[in-house]
């Protein structure tokens, strides 16, 4: 059995390009919080293993999601949950003058960045 907090800095960057804090990690799966500065767009990438689920803590952005069959961008608030199947392309943005805060749990634990590729296109031109 295992008790975290939160640490105060990031521990590094997503491949995509949010500041990313380590909290937990299991044989099933590890989950993070993940921060995105005001108005930043991150780069669209695809999951090769892992599956995610989030949960919106804080701050007001869009993610877009395409996995062949369906292609659509879901706004993000507090209280907001999205999943993301292991293939799905994907992209987030911070709209807002304040920072976006989620919690994403992986399925299974992330194994290292090379699991993410970056995508060619995704909705909107990275900032990152």
């Amino acid at each position: 059995m295992k008790t975290t907090t939160l640490p105060k800095m990031p521990d590094k960057k997503s491949p995509a390009g949010a500041d990313v804090r380590f909290i937990m990690d299991g044989t099933t799966g590890g989950m993070i919080h993940s921060t995105v500065p005001p108005y930043q767009i991150n780069k669209p990438v695809v999951h090769a293993t892992v599956s995610e689920f989030w949960y919106v803590l804080e701050g007001h952005g869009e993610i877009w999601r395409d996995n062949g069959l369906e292609n659509k961008v879901t706004t993000l608030v507090p209280g907001t949950s999205i999943d993301i199947p292991q293939g799905t392309a994907f992209q987030y943005r911070n709209v807002s003058g304040d920072d976006l805060k989620f919690i994403c749990i992986t399925m299974p634990p992330w194994p290292n960045d090379s699991e993410a590729s970056y995508v060619e296109g995704g909705k909107w031109q990275p900032t990152v």
